[in-house]
């Protein structure tokens, strides 16, 4: 029997990076709830960050610049080889971007979702 092994719609037939990416927009749609200014911002999903030097990051933000919007930015594989599982990649992606939000809005991570720290 060819073709694959569950139909497109289950959650079987999502790759790693694409459930990977999921968290990320499920982490944040809850923030924009809350900060309605995070519609402007760019929320990227990269495997790897670029020749990291020292420790590896787990996310970056960019300012907005003349022309570009700001940009947030979760590294898949770090945060994936720190968690165990899907429930705890969910809490790790969640924190990563909340601090990333916080840090370009120049608030602390409990300002910006007051739950932070506490899963």
């Amino acid at each position: 029997m060819r073709g694959p092994v569950a139909p497109p719609q289950v959650p079987l037939a999502a790759s790693r990076a694409e459930s990977f990416r999921d968290l990320v927009q499920d982490s944040v749609e809850r923030l924009e709830r809350r900060w309605p200014q995070l519609a402007d911002v760019d929320f990227l999903v990269l495997d790897v960050p670029g020749a990291p030097e020292g420790s590896v990051p787990l996310g970056s933000s960019v300012p907005a610049q003349k022309e570009q919007p700001a940009r947030i930015v979760v590294y898949r594989r770090p945060v994936e080889i720190r968690t165990k599982n899907r429930d705890e990649r969910a809490l790790l992606v969640h924190e990563v971007v909340v601090e990333q939000v916080a840090e370009l809005l120049g608030l602390a991570p409990e300002s910006v979702d007051p739950r932070y720290g506490q899963d």
